[in-house]
C-alpha cells in the first residue's frame, strides 16, 4: 500500500479571522485514523488536538479547554471559526492506513504546516521623557519623545512626523554616550532671574554678547542690590521667559527603536526621537508618532503638541483665611493645554516657607496652621517646562480668629491679678490706718 500527505500552505492571517487547515492525502489502503498535532517548543512536543478513528467513524477534540470551538470537516479538515494568538505556531496531521498485506500492521504518513497569527496594536501613545523637567534659557537643552506601541505581532514600523511631514532622522542604535548629559538641566537658582529685577539693574547685570551661555554667577553686589522684601509686586503677577539664544540651522533628529517580548505573544515597540529643543520655534509645534503593521488597512497615529505652560489659574482655600486654619493654595489648570507636564515649584517672597524650607516642588502648596505672622506675604508658583517658565504671585490674608481667646487680659488692659492685688493692698492700707 502507498500513503501521501501534504498540507497547503497559508498566508498570514489576523487574530478573529476563520482559517482551514487542509490535509490532503493519497492511499490505496484501508484508513485506520487521522490525527492533528500542534507542535510547541520547537518541536519537542506535540499536543494532540484531533483525531478521527474510522473504524468506529467517529472524530472528537483533545482540547476541552476550547469548548470544540474547532470542527473535523471531511475528516482531514480542521476549521478554526476564530484564530486567537495562542493558535500561531506549526501543526501537523498524521494520517494512518492498514497495511494491504496484513491488517495488523499500519502505515503512517504525516504533513505539517506553519499558522502564523497576526494581531494589531491595540494602543499607541506619546510621551515625554524625563518629566516633569525644568526649563533653561541659559544653555541649549536636549529633548525626547517616546512613541509606546503595544499589542502588536510581528513588530509594527514606527515613525514620526512634524507638522504633517515625515521626520528624516539618523539611526541611533545604542544609548548616546554620556547619557546623564541628555537629560533637561535644572535652572539657576530663581533669586537670579534678571527677569524679576527693575529695568535699571537688569541692564547693569546683562552679560556681554560674546558669551551667550553665561556658567558663573552674577557679580555680588548685583545680588545684594536686591531686596526681596521691598519688591514691589502686584497681586497677581504672570512672567514669561524667553531663551537668549537661537539655533541658525535646522534640528538634527536622532531616531531609536526597540521591542520586547510579551508574554501573551505579542511585541511592545519603543520609538525614541531626539534633538536639541529650540522653544522659539519648537513652542506650538505638532509631533506625530505614527505606525505601519500588516494586520492594519491604514496607520495608527498619536500626536501632541509641544507648549508651554502659560496663564496659570491659581485657587486659594479658605478663601478667608483666619489664624490656625489650614490654607491650601492649588495649581488648577492653564489658559492652554500645556505639553509636556510641567514642574511646579513654590516660593515665599523675601522669606522661607511656614515649615522652614526654601521652596516646595508640587501642584498644592498646604500652610498648616497659619499665623497671623504670614498676613500680607507673598507666594510664588513657578510652572515650567523644557518649552518655558511662567511665574504667578498670590498674596495671602490672614484674618484674626473668632475662636481664638485673645488672652487674659481684660478691656483696661491690666491683668485679673493686679485688680486683687491692688484691692488687697488698698484694704491693708486702711486697717493700719484705723489702728493708728
Amino acid at each position: 500500500a502507498y500513503l501521501t500527505v501534504s498540507i497547503e500552505p497559508l498566508p498570514p492571517v489576523v487574530v478573529g479571522d476563520a482559517v482551514t487547515l487542509k490535509c490532503n492525502f493519497k492511499t490505496d489502503g484501508k484508513m485506520r485514523e487521522i490525527v492533528w498535532y500542534r507542535v510547541t517548543d520547537g518541536g519537542t512536543i506535540k499536543q494532540k488536538i484531533f483525531t478521527f478513528d474510522a473504524m468506529f467513524s467517529t472524530n472528537f477534540s483533545q482540547m476541552e479547554n476550547y469548548r470544540k470551538r474547532e470542527d473535523l470537516v471531511y475528516q482531514s479538515t480542521v476549521r478554526l471559526p476564530e484564530v486567537r494568538i495562542s493558535d500561531n505556531g506549526p501543526y501537523e496531521c498524521h494520517v494512518g492506513i492498514y497495511d494491504r498485506a496484513t491488517r495488523e500492521k499500519v502505515v503512517l504518513a504525516s504533513g505539517n504546516v506553519f499558522l502564523n497569527v497576526m494581531a494589531p496594536p491595540t494602543s499607541i501613545s506619546v510621551l515625554a521623557a524625563d518629566t516633569p523637567a525644568p526649563f533653561s534659557r541659559y544653555q541649549a537643552q536636549n529633548f525626547t519623545l517616546v512613541c509606546v506601541v503595544s499589542g502588536g505581532k510581528p513588530a509594527p514600523l514606527v515613525y514620526f512626523k512634524r507638522d504633517g511631514e515625515p521626520i528624516e532622522a539618523t539611526p541611533l542604535p545604542e544609548p548616546p554616550v554620556g547619557a546623564g548629559s541628555w537629560a533637561p538641566r535644572n535652572l539657576l537658582h530663581r533669586d537670579l532671574d534678571d527677569t524679576k529685577l527693575p529695568k535699571s539693574l537688569a541692564a547693569e547685570g546683562e552679560p556681554a554678547m560674546g558669551n551667550p551661555f553665561p556658567t558663573g554667577d552674577p557679580p555680588r553686589g548685583l545680588a545684594a542690590e536686591r531686596d526681596p522684601v521691598t519688591e514691589r509686586i502686584p497681586e497677581t503677577v504672570v512672567s514669561r521667559e524667553f531663551p537668549r539664544w537661537v539655533h541658525m540651522a535646522e534640528p538634527i533628529y536622532y531616531f531609536r527603536h526597540t521591542h520586547a517580548p510579551v508574554s501573551d505573544g505579542t511585541v511592545e515597540a519603543r520609538a525614541t526621537l531626539t534633538w536639541t529643543l529650540n522653544p522659539q520655534i519648537d513652542n506650538e509645534a505638532l509631533f506625530s508618532c505614527e505606525v505601519k503593521h500588516p494586520a492594519l488597512s491604514m496607520p495608527m497615529q498619536s500626536e501632541v503638541t509641544l507648549v508651554a505652560p502659560k496663564g496659570p489659574k491659581i485657587t486659594m482655600t479658605p478663601t478667608r483665611a483666619h489664624v490656625g486654619d489650614t490654607v491650601r493654595i492649588l495649581v488648577q489648570g492653564f489658559q492652554n493645554e500645556v505639553f509636556p507636564e510641567p514642574l511646579f515649584t513654590w516660593t515665599r517672597v523675601g522669606s522661607r516657607l511656614l515649615d522652614g524650607s526654601a521652596e516646595h516642588d508640587g501642584k498644592e502648596l498646604v500652610l498648616e496652621r497659619v499665623p497671623a505672622e504670614l498676613n500680607g506675604s507673598m507666594y510664588r508658583c513657578t510652572a515650567q517646562n523644557p518649552l518655558g517658565s511662567t511665574d504667578t504671585h498670590t498674596r495671602l490674608i490672614v484674618f484674626e480668629n473668632p475662636n481664638i481667646p485673645r488672652g487674659p487680659e481684660d478691656s483696661n488692659g491690666s491683668l485679673p491679678g493686679h485688680c486683687g492685688f491692688r484691692f488687697v493692698l488698698a484694704l491693708t492700707l486702711t486697717v493700719i490706718l484705723e489702728l493708728t
